[in-house]
């Protein structure tokens, strides 16, 4: 068994010959471009690409096979230069009776289900080519489509306003999934403006997995928040028994932002641009104008949870181990771009000498890093190894900050 990075959620931008697959995302997102980055400047070892519907992906993976740059794996996933696999996946968005919409990562082992799934979404997508997300079906639906292709399915951001079940769909996911469907999806993912022990409030996640992924929308984004597990070799099926824990496979740690830099952690008033600094729930406008407000991520979770907070604790492993369930770690991580003074020319310095961010972030002695970047940096980067940076809470749509 050795341990792995994972990162399940990264979009495609553009097909490799230009055209577009998801708006709102960098031109620099190819499949070939994000396996390349992913495998050689972030030292990942896992990643998800979320946009395999779209038929201009696909016909991207089969060049790349064809060319011997990837190889599909027995016990699924695309092994790409020896040491990265790519599982195989999409990020559809679903429509609940209520009106709420919410996205979910389907995942597939083999490149044959894909296809198999693309056709079936024409169906049910108005518009696949070009906005390879949305979709005309319910959670259930697409969860049933998934479950007979054989991938497994996992709710996507669970906790942010916009696009996710609890956010803006129900209180409890036994609302969207029939109880034989609730019990076959291992995960959730949590999302930038939640922690484990945050979403360890709700008692229905409990047989659940957490994973922390980046949702990437550039190449620079890649690896933001990521996952530690625990396998015995680099493929789907692997990542699937961690995701369950099954034969001693395990998630041993989640690498994600710190909540207070997710960009819906607080409510946020879209009238008077404020970010709410008073106790959660704050549900109206803090200046009680009356104006409308994007809820955030902690004051959603303190109106629906079933559990009262019995400890701060977040990161260490044991926030809820009053409640009968054993978590791995979440640790707070500051990704590098997040950093005051450290810009596109101090990245490629650190990444030119010390190879990988993961490396930078998490292994690379203080004195070595002293060698490359000023002082003021590698404190930076020890404090963010530690949790102890002072950040400004983020919400709305707006990241939070590392306060100097």
């Amino acid at each position: 068994m050795k341990e792995y990075f994972v990162d399940l959620h990264v979009h495609i931008g553009r097909s490799s010959d230009g055209k577009v697959v998801k708006q709102g995302t960098s031109k620099e997102l190819t499949f070939a471009n994000i396996a390349y980055e992913a495998r050689y400047r972030k030292g990942i070892n896992v990643i998800g690409v979320v946009d395999c519907v779209s038929p201009w992906v696909i016909k991207d993976i089969e060049d790349m096979l064809e060319r011997g740059d990837v190889e599909e794996l027995p016990q699924g996933g695309m092994m790409y230069r020896d040491d990265l696999v790519i599982l195989l996946g999409s990020e559809i968005e679903t429509r609940e009776k209520g009106g709420g919409h919410a996205h979910s990562l389907i995942f597939f082992p083999y490149l044959w289900q894909v296809k198999e799934f693309s056709r079936i979404m024409e169906d049910y997508m108005p518009n696949l080519a070009e906005n390879p997300t949305l979709s005309r079906l319910s959670g259930q639906q697409l969860f049933d489509i998934a479950d007979a292709l054989g991938g497994f399915y996992m709710p996507a951001h669970v906790f942010t306003p916009y696009k996710s079940f609890y956010g803006n769909c129900t209180h409890s996911l036994h609302t969207v999934f029939d109880e034989s469907s609730f019990a076959k999806i291992p995960a959730v993912e949590l999302g930038l403006s939640a922690d484990t022990y945050m979403a360890s409030l709700l008692s229905e996640l409990d047989g659940k997995a957490f994973t922390s992924n980046s949702d990437a929308h550039s190449l620079l984004r890649i690896g933001r928040e990521y996952n530690v597990m625990r396998l015995a070799s680099l493929n789907y099926d692997e990542v699937l028994k961690a995701l369950k824990g099954q034969d001693g496979r395990e998630i041993v740690a989640n690498y994600g932002l710190d909540p207070k830099l997710g960009k819906y952690h607080r409510t946020f008033c879209l009238q008077c641009n404020e970010i709410t600094a008073l106790p959660p729930p704050v549900l109206k406008c803090p200046n009680d104008s009356g104006h409308r407000v994007v809820v955030g991520v902690r004051d959603r979770i303190e109106v629906i949870k079933d559990r009262q907070d019995d400890s701060t604790d977040a990161k260490g492993g044991s926030a809820n181990r009053a409640w009968g369930t054993r978590r791995p770690p979440y640790h707070y991580q500051v990704p590098l771009n997040f950093l005051p003074g450290v810009g596109p020319k101090t990245i490629e310095k650190l990444l030119n000498a010390f190879g990988t961010e993961m490396n930078i972030l998490h292994k690379v002695e203080p004195e070595d890093l002293a060698k490359v970047v000023p002082q003021s940096i590698v404190d930076m980067i020890i404090k963010g190894r530690e949790g102890r940076l002072a950040i400004a809470h983020g919400g709305g749509g707006i990241y939070g900050k590392v306060v100097e």
